[in-house]
């Protein structure tokens, strides 16, 4: 008996699929639609930050800190490639003595807030500048 038993789920499982086909296909199909509406919500989001005006430099947030400019601070940033326990004797081969450093690190995070400040960095650390 338990061969008829397992032929009749068979039987069951086979009339079954379709339906199961159809709402795998369903779940597919909105899982398509909600990918695509993300991804158009984050196309907008892109588009409105890049046409969004860039606030000018208030003031002296470009002036050196600590006798280090942006150039400066790139640069050597750049060098560091992320191991910031190498920044004193990077720093000292670029002039800039280890106490001069913090000051200036400190100093140009804190201007980051303003986007035309790290623009300007990211366009000097990445090589893109003019």
């Amino acid at each position: 008996m338990g061969f008829l038993k397992q032929m009749k789920d068979l039987k069951d499982t086979v009339n079954a699929a379709p339906g199961m086909v159809d709402q795998a296909m369903q779940m597919k199909a909105q899982a398509e639609q909600m990918q695509a509406a993300q991804m158009a919500a984050v196309q907008q989001q892109a588009a409105q930050a890049a046409a969004a005006p860039v606030a000018p430099a208030a003031g002296g947030d470009f002036e050196p800190i600590a006798g280090v400019s942006i150039e400066l601070y790139a640069e050597i940033s750049r060098e560091l490639g992320g191991d910031a326990s190498q920044a004193p004797i990077v720093a000292a081969g670029k002039g800039v003595s280890a106490e001069s450093w913090q000051a200036a690190m400190d100093g140009w995070n804190a201007r980051m807030h303003n986007p035309a400040v790290a623009q300007r960095f990211n366009a000097l650390y990445t090589g893109r500048a003019s």
